[in-house]
């Protein structure tokens, strides 16, 4: 395999796709289960289907990294490995094979990038719910019921939002990008 250098334009694109993701999550509306209602899971779409899959991990795991170590760029502006840890750390973790997945899907027909994007997400959803049930102590069909189900369609139309946003940003990046 051919290994690629990182250039400066690629790390200002993970730079910016990482702040869209920490500004998105900032903005939440507080749910009873404890898991906030957001736009993380438009914005980890995006930046895979803006990115391209490792670039876009990359942005990813730049968020998870530096809300890690305490700055506060996690849904309620929180930080901390105690995130991580949570009820919604499973969540977090799942958005690398969410933006993976979406990464996927660029260059082919839209349909297919849909589909590569909601196998991410249920990876993520299913990611969620696991770290849920780690946390909290509930069972799988419990934390299924009260931190996944009410989400998925308000995420599914988050991936398919980003599907038509990623092709609209890629074609301003890169004038010779079409979808198939």
């Amino acid at each position: 395999m051919k290994k690629q250098n990182m250039t400066t334009q690629s790390m200002v694109k993970i730079a910016m796709c990482t702040a869209v993701l920490a500004v998105l999550s900032v903005i939440q509306i507080p749910m009873p289960s404890g898991v906030p209602l957001t736009l993380q899971t438009f914005a980890v779409a995006l930046c895979g289907y803006v990115l391209g899959r490792w670039p876009g991990i990359s942005a990813v795991g730049l968020y998870i990294a530096v809300g890690a170590v305490g700055i506060p760029v996690f849904a309620g502006m929180k930080g901390g490995i105690a995130v991580l840890v949570g009820p919604t750390g499973g969540f977090l973790f799942g958005f690398l094979f969410l933006a993976w997945a979406c990464g996927a899907g660029v260059g082919k027909n839209k349909m297919t990038a849909v589909a590569m994007g909601s196998a991410g997400l249920l990876s993520c959803h299913l990611l969620g719910v696991s770290g849920f049930v780690l946390a909290t102590g509930a069972t799988y069909p419990q934390a299924f019921i009260t931190v996944s189900m009410p989400y998925l369609l308000k995420d599914a139309l988050s991936v398919a939002a980003a599907v038509q946003a990623g092709a609209f940003l890629r074609r301003r990046i890169d004038p010779g990008y079409v979808f198939k």
